[in-house]
């Protein structure tokens, strides 16, 4: 934590993981800082040695706060539900707090890490569009059978508890239930102030 004992947070404007962890201290309304993290300068500042120490798996996000530092979005989120409980993103029902581990694990172990950075470096350039979409229709077809018996307003109910982003120009035509619940999670204040048009590090052009 810093001087002020705000937690900081390692982040990159575009990573879909650190936005999850945003939208988590948004609506819990955790103050903290930013140190952005750019994972393409320099050929990646999360490389570095002084990152390294601080996340051996070069990842963002990370996040200091509490005299630790937590790394993996899902267990960060779990961290600031465990300690900070108000409000909470997860259901007080056990059966709907599992259906929204569930999908988190689908998205963040079954759909994200095969179209991330460090994947797409894998395949040819020309491929990596390809690459990234076909991940993530297949993770979605799936996701799209999911919600259908699962989601109220959000995914789970009606009530926040799970944060869906997606990039590489997917039609969601497809997949009306993700598309829905996208829409509304889209308008919250906590999603706003948090996404990747409006952070510290996000480029001009792409400021919203």
């Amino acid at each position: 934590m810093t001087e002020s004992g705000k937690p900081i947070l390692y982040s990159y404007f575009r990573s879909s993981c650190s936005w999850r962890v945003r939208i988590a201290l948004a609506l819990k309304g955790i103050d903290y800082e930013t140190v952005p993290i750019n994972l393409i300068k320099d050929g990646g500042q999360q490389f570095s040695k002084d990152f390294q120490a601080l996340n051996p798996m070069k990842q963002v996000p990370a996040l200091k706060i509490d005299g630790i530092t937590i790394h993996q979005s899902l267990a960060i989120i779990e961290y600031l539900e465990e300690t900070r409980p108000t409000p909470r993103l997860l259901p007080q029902d056990p059966k709907k707090r599992a259906s929204v581990r569930m999908i988190s694990d689908l998205i963040a172990g079954g759909i994200q890490p095969l179209q991330n950075l460090s994947v797409l470096k894998q395949v040819r350039e020309e491929m990596q569009l390809t690459w990234a979409q076909n991940a993530i229709t297949s993770g979605f077809n799936a996701l799209e059978q999911i919600l259908q018996s699962t989601a109220g307003i959000y995914c789970v109910g009606d009530e926040v508890s799970l944060f869906l982003y997606y990039r590489f120009k997917v039609d969601l035509t497809p997949y009306p239930t993700i598309s829905s619940i996208n829409k509304r999670l889209l308008v919250l204040e906590a999603f706003q102030v948090s996404h990747p048009c409006r952070q510290p590090d996000t480029p001009t052009e792409l400021r919203a």
